[in-house]
């Protein structure tokens, strides 16, 4: 489990069949081997430390439901350490179990704010509401529109500063994690056939 605020935006180290090395820091205190890391929002096990970072085994189902598989040498990565449940949840409960992934469709400043507004599939729209929590790449947001096709979440400068997000340019494939309160809420409903799925 996650919180959604990165503590550190790490950089790819290498990028091979089954394998990722990251370079970073800060995730590496206190977190010991077997360990969960959040990458771009993807729960990975950490299996390797060394003085420049930390190396994970990626599942061809990782692959096929994120954007890992488009890492490549020298990108920048969000990450996070799992969860301590003595400590704040200043986001929101993150599985790290990526459902789907979406694309950047644009940024528009706002003030001090960005608004980016991302294309998502309508199996994740369905679960997203306005002034509702969603995850983009492990970074914990809140929604603040929704059309059909799209929703948007508004950055702030800290988030700004302090993720890969203003790396990314239109088109980029982005990881996309929903509320799992209202996923649970939604699948006793349909069990009790009070919705249809």
């Amino acid at each position: 489990m996650f919180t959604g605020i990165i503590e550190e935006v790490g950089t790819v180290r290498r990028a091979s069949e089954g394998e990722l090395a990251i370079a970073a820091k800060r995730v590496l205190w206190g977190t010991n081997l077997g360990d969960s890391i959040s990458v771009n929002g993807v729960d990975v096990t950490a299996k390797h430390f060394d003085e420049e970072g930390f190396e994970a085994n990626i599942m061809p189902e990782t692959y096929r439901c994120s954007n890992l598989g488009d890492l490549r040498e020298g990108d920048k990565v969000n990450l996070e350490r799992s969860l301590q449940l003595a400590g704040r949840v200043s986001g929101h409960l993150v599985r790290g179990v990526v459902e789907a992934t979406g694309t950047l469709h644009s940024f528009t400043p706002e003030g001090e704010a960005i608004i980016a507004r991302f294309n998502a599939p309508a199996e994740i729209l369905r679960h997203i509401i306005v002034k509702g929590p969603v995850a983009i790449d492990g970074i914990s947001l809140t929604v603040c529109d929704k059309t059909p096709e799209t929703f948007a979440v508004s950055i702030v400068q800290y988030t700004q500063d302090n993720t890969n997000l203003h790396t990314r340019k239109p088109g980029d494939r982005i990881n996309l994690e929903t509320d799992i309160i209202g996923r649970y809420v939604e699948a006793m409903l349909v069990d009790r056939g009070a919705v249809s799925a």
